[in-house]
C-alpha cells in the first residue's frame, strides 16, 4: 500500500498510480515576457480576483491603475498563470491563477509562468490553487512579509516548493470534471443578475407609475395622492449611544442594531452586538418592533434600508439608525422599496445637511414627499416584488451550496 497522501480521498476508478510529489517547478516555469515594445497598452493591463481568476482591470475595477509607463509589464498569454504578490483577508501570502481570458500585462506585483504541457495542465493547477488552504498551505514557508506587509519572494523561488499532482491524462480527467460544477455556478449566477435586472426595471415602472396594477374586478386603481412621510407614521426617530458608550457592549442581551447590520432590503446580523436589558431600559425611545423601517441617516451606507421581519423579538439602535413606524392604513415594505429606488435615493441624498453633506435629520424625513397608491395595490406591488426576492434568494441560496460542494470536491479530489 502505497503513501496515504499520495492518493486522493475521490479518484477516478481507472487512475491507479500514486500521485507524484514534486517542485512546482516540475511543472511551471517563469515567463519573462516584458512589454518592452508596448504592444499592449494600459487598456489591457490584468487584475487577478480570488472569485474571478483574470480580469481586464478597468472592466473589474472601474479603472487601470497602471503607471506612467507600462513597458516593463509583464506578459501574460491565454493559459499562463499569474501569481500576485499582494495580500488578500483569505489569502495573506497572496493568490494563483490561471488566465482564461485575453492576453493582457500585469504589473510587477505580479509573477508570469508557462505550463509546461508535457507535465501539467493549466486547468489542474489552477484548481489546486483555488482552494484558499492549499494556496496558503504552499506559500507560507515561501513568502517573508515586509515591515509594510508587502512580499519579499523571488518569483523562481515560488516554484521551490513541492506538490503532489498526477498523470497529465488525470489532471485533464479531474479538471474536466470540476469544469460541470463552474458550468453550473456560471448558470445560477446568470440567472440571478437577470433576476436582479428584472427586479431593477420592473421596481422603476411601478414606482413612476408606467406600470399598474388592476384590481380583482380588473378595474383602475385610483391615482397615487402625494404625502409627507410623517403623514403615513406615527414615529421617526434615531436611537443613541448607550449610557457608557461601547464598554457597556455584551455577547448576548439585547440586540443593538447599527448601520453595518442594516442592509439593502434586509437586517444582518453579522458582527452583532448587545446591550443588557437594564441599558435597554433607558432606551425605550429607540426600541425596534417588528415591520418597523430602519434607514440608515449617517456616513457612507446612508440611505440603505429594511424592515424588520415579523419573527423579530426585540432590539434597540444607535444614533445612526432611523426608526420609521408606519401607520396601518400603509405598507411599510411598499415604502422602503420606494426609499430603495433610484428615485427614492436621490431624494434622500439631496436632503443631506452639514458641511460634509454626510447626515440626514429628523425633520427632513418627516417632510419627505412620497406618491402613495392606496393599500391595496401598495400590497400587490410590495408582495409582487417580493415574489422577485424569493426567487433571487432562492437562486443565491442554490450558488452557496454549489459553492460548498464545489470545495468538498477540491478538499477530497487533491492530495496535500
Amino acid at each position: 500500500m502505497g503513501n496515504l497522501k499520495s492518493i486522493p480521498e475521490i479518484r477516478f476508478p481507472e487512475f491507479k498510480a500514486g500521485w507524484e510529489h514534486k517542485p512546482l517547478n516540475h511543472y511551471l516555469k517563469e515567463s519573462k515576457a516584458l512589454n518592452i515594445n508596448l504592444k499592449y497598452d494600459k487598456t489591457q493591463v490584468l487584475s487577478v480576483s480570488g472569485e474571478l481568476g483574470c480580469v481586464n482591470q478597468i472592466e473589474h475595477m472601474g479603472r487601470s491603475y497602471a503607471g506612467e509607463s507600462v513597458h516593463n509589464y509583464g506578459v501574460v498569454e491565454n493559459g499562463d498563470i499569474v501569481y500576485t504578490k499582494s495580500p488578500l483577508k483569505a489569502n495573506p501570502f497572496g493568490i494563483v491563477r490561471l488566465n482564461t481570458g485575453k492576453a493582457g500585462i500585469v504589473s510587477t506585483l505580479y509573477a508570469v509562468y508557462k505550463v509546461k504541457e508535457k507535465n501539467a495542465t493549466g486547468e489542474f493547477i489552477d484548481y489546486y490553487f483555488s482552494l484558499d488552504a492549499n494556496t496558503n498551505r504552499y506559500l507560507r514557508p515561501l513568502v517573508r512579509k515586509g515591515a509594510k506587509n508587502d512580499m519579499k519572494i523571488n518569483n523562481a523561488y515560488v516554484l521551490h516548493d513541492k506538490i503532489y499532482a498526477p498523470s497529465v491524462e488525470e489532471q485533464k480527467r479531474i479538471a474536466a470534471f470540476l469544469k460541470i460544477t463552474d458550468r453550473r455556478l456560471a448558470q445560477l449566477k446568470e440567472k440571478k443578475a437577470l433576476l436582479q435586472e428584472y427586479r431593477k426595471g420592473t421596481m422603476q415602472k411601478l414606482f413612476s407609475q408606467e406600470l399598474r396594477f388592476k384590481d380583482e374586478n380588473g378595474n383602475e386603481f385610483p391615482e397615487w395622492v402625494k404625502k409627507r412621510l410623517v403623514e403615513v407614521c406615527t414615529k421617526i426617530n434615531s436611537g443613541k449611544t448607550p449610557l457608557g458608550g461601547e464598554s457597556v457592549y455584551t455577547d448576548k442581551g439585547i440586540l443593538f442594531i447599527r448601520s453595518q447590520n442594516v442592509i439593502d432590503n434586509k437586517l444582518s446580523y453579522e458582527k452583532s452586538t448587545y446591550i443588557p436589558e437594564s441599558i435597554n431600559d433607558t432606551m425605550k425611545n429607540s426600541i425596534v418592533k417588528p415591520l418597523d423601517i430602519l434607514l440608515n441617516i449617517t456616513g457612507g451606507s446612508l440611505g440603505r434600508s429594511c424592515v424588520v421581519p415579523l419573527d423579530f423579538s426585540i432590539a434597540n439602535v444607535n444614533q445612526h439608525v432611523c426608526i420609521i413606524r408606519i401607520n396601518n392604513k400603509n405598507n411599510p415594505f411598499f415604502i422602503q422599496l420606494y426609499l430603495a429606488t433610484e428615485k427614492g435615493q436621490n431624494k434622500l441624498f439631496s436632503l443631506q445637511t452639514g458641511s460634509g453633506r454626510e447626515g440626514l435629520n429628523f425633520q427632513s424625513i418627516k417632510n419627505l414627499k412620497i406618491s402613495f397608491p392606496i393599500l391595496e395595490e401598495q400590497d400587490r406591488i410590495a408582495n409582487f416584488l417580493s415574489g422577485i426576492d424569493q426567487k433571487i434568494n432562492i437562486c443565491q441560496n442554490k450558488i452557496e451550496e454549489t459553492k460548498a460542494y464545489k470545495k468538498s470536491l477540491l478538499q477530497k479530489m487533491f492530495c496535500v
